[in-house]
């Protein structure tokens, strides 16, 4: 299954570098500065710094996507700069209007818009932001956490969800419901964070190999 496999809340270089070596196709790093994930801009940079290298480009191996939190303009362009990111996640409240500046401003960065699912009727956001964004996340809705929340969606509820952008899958995603997970949705791609921690921003290396050899199944 030819699936993009993103891994967030990275926080340590030696795990950001094995997770990509172990053939995860993006690393996600918390920009909000609320989360216990968070690492800021110059932590980011060290942990790209270690990612391995493609041969040809000379680039990192995988895509490096910075989530933010209704955070301003300038602060999302100054960490894509020094943290040497190649996407970015809004994972708040920001409008297709916020997602249209943005795009002016970071023209060749990758754009995902999360949205978090409270009911049947989030999924009628999508054509707000088809537009302006390049990829769509669908994760959990909790009250009171953006993201990170161990909770799943009702697969079963998007079984007929084909949006007309790419998309990730997020939310209480795991080694052991994975291919459940993908047996009732259509992602063009997976998130996951907490799914696969021994504690937040600690990533358990065991798990994502046992995710990875699951994927190999499908």
């Amino acid at each position: 299954m030819n699936l993009r496999v993103k891994i967030c809340g990275i926080t340590q270089p030696h795990q950001g570098r094995a997770i990509a070596q172990m053939g995860a196709s993006m690393l996600g790093f918390i920009c909000a500065p609320t989360s216990p994930r968070y690492v800021t801009p110059e932590q980011i940079a060290n942990i790209v710094a270690a990612l391995p290298q493609h041969p040809d480009t000379g680039q990192p191996s995988c895509d490096r996507v910075g989530v933010f939190v209704d955070a301003d303009i300038d602060m999302i362009c100054r960490t894509v700069a020094i943290a040497h990111l190649n996407g970015v996640q809004l994972h708040g409240q920001e409008s297709p209007e916020f997602c249209w500046q943005l795009r002016q401003y970071l023209p060749a960065i990758e754009l995902i818009k999360a949205l978090r699912v409270h009911s049947s009727a989030t999924l009628n956001l999508v054509e707000h932001y088809q537009h302006c964004v390049d990829t769509l996340l669908l994760d959990a809705y909790d009250p009171n956490l953006a993201g990170g929340t161990g909770k799943t969606l009702n697969w079963h509820s998007l079984q007929a969800f084909h949006p007309p952008r790419p998309w990730l899958l997020a939310g209480g995603l795991t080694p052991d419901n994975i291919r459940e997970a993908l047996t009732q949705t259509h992602p063009t791609g997976i998130d996951l964070s907490s799914g696969v921690e021994v504690a937040p921003g600690i990533k358990d290396l065991r798990k994502v190999g046992q995710l990875l050899a699951q994927l190999e199944t499908l």
